[in-house]
């Protein structure tokens, strides 16, 4: 039980999800707390208590952080996020002290890509290209079997891809980023657009938020457009336009043999994939002429992020305890001594 138990923890703009994880991914205890978006500390002590929480009940070997935002490649320090307040943000010492346990930080999207690859719609897949739509839009790379983070760590940032010139501001810096085109942010400015104008349909999500503005979000419409009403679809169905648009000129760099679709946008279904495979057939370079990747959904839903965190913090404390020789010795014995006897030799 010690060797199979890690905490996943899932940072995001608006919530921390933590969860206890086994080793076939099955998550069998969780919490979650608001993110303390301008105080990186805040963020520190909320995952110490959280850990600490669980370590009550559970025997937990690791502790794994998938961030929202730039890790290097030590897998150590978020160097930049465009939502938090983070900026070379020493987080895996920071928590190693506070919870001295061994603790593994990447970014939220890849963390999310490995656990898909290994327990979810990838398994099997030898490359992949998870992409989330959430509050943005961010990405994981796996390759012959093997997270691909780049040089300096900060592969798979797909929503800043700047895909229309001058175009919307975004958090990052820039403007005409993906992620302000195909995210949840769309739904929900258009949402907040729509209330302010007062058309019909901005009335009703008004109303729905209690009058409060900012209560509207992207998942109001996501709802409306699952139950039936046309102006909910067509504002998902641009999104996944987008979304396929942008997927095309991901595989022209990358050429994956299968898309995997995770954040809560995607909870849409074929609303949004539908639309985003026909943005993609028709906007992929050299269409009818080559393979075309799969476009699916992601099968571990929000829990994705965290097992994918704990399991990669899992395996690594493992491979680092193995590497030490007295542990290698020490495992050995141990599998001798799991063995049964042998039995004795006839005539």
């Amino acid at each position: 039980m010690v060797e199979r138990l890690a905490v996943g923890i899932d940072i995001g703009g608006t919530k921390i999800a933590a969860g206890v994880v086994d080793e076939d991914g099955r998550v069998v205890a969780r919490s979650r707390r608001e993110t303390p978006t301008t105080d990186p500390v805040a963020i520190v002590d909320a995952i110490a208590d959280l850990t600490a929480q669980f370590r009550t009940e559970y025997p937990i070997r690791a502790v794994g952080i998938g961030a929202a935002g730039y890790v290097d490649v030590s897998q150590s320090t978020v160097l930049f996020s465009p939502h938090l307040a983070w900026r070379h943000e020493p987080l895996r010492d920071a928590v190693a002290r506070r919870t001295r346990l061994p603790v593994l930080v990447d970014n939220d999207a890849n963390a999310g890509g490995w656990a898909e690859w290994r327990f979810g719609a990838a398994q099997n897949e030898p490359d992949l290209v998870m992409v989330t739509l959430g509050t943005g839009i961010g990405g994981a790379i796996v390759i012959d079997g093997q997270p691909y983070r780049g040089h300096f760590g900060i592969a798979g940032e797909f929503g800043h891809m700047r895909v229309v010139p001058e175009g919307m501001p975004c958090e990052c810096g820039n403007v005409g980023c993906w992620e302000q085109y195909a995210s949840g942010r769309v739904l929900q400015r258009r949402a907040r657009a729509a209330a302010l104008e007062g058309s019909d349909f901005g009335r009703t999500l008004l109303a729905e938020a209690g009058g409060d503005l900012e209560r509207i979000d992207g998942a109001s419409v996501g709802r409306h457009a699952l139950a039936g009403h046309e102006v909910a679809r067509s504002w998902v169905g641009d999104v996944g336009d987008w979304l396929g648009i942008g997927l095309a000129n991901v595989a022209a760099a990358v050429d994956p043999g299968l898309f995997v679709i995770g954040g809560g946008v995607s909870e849409n279904g074929e609303l949004l994939l539908s639309p985003a495979r026909a943005a993609f057939a028709r906007t992929l370079t050299g269409r009818g002429y080559r393979a075309e990747a799969r476009i699916v959904r992601a099968h571990l839903g929000p829990d994705a992020g965290l097992i994918g965190a704990a399991d990669m913090a899992r395996l690594t404390a493992r491979r680092r305890r193995l590497a030490n020789p007295g542990a290698r010795v020490r495992a050995r014995a141990g599998a001798r001594s799991a063995r049964p006897p042998r039995r004795p030799r006839r005539g």
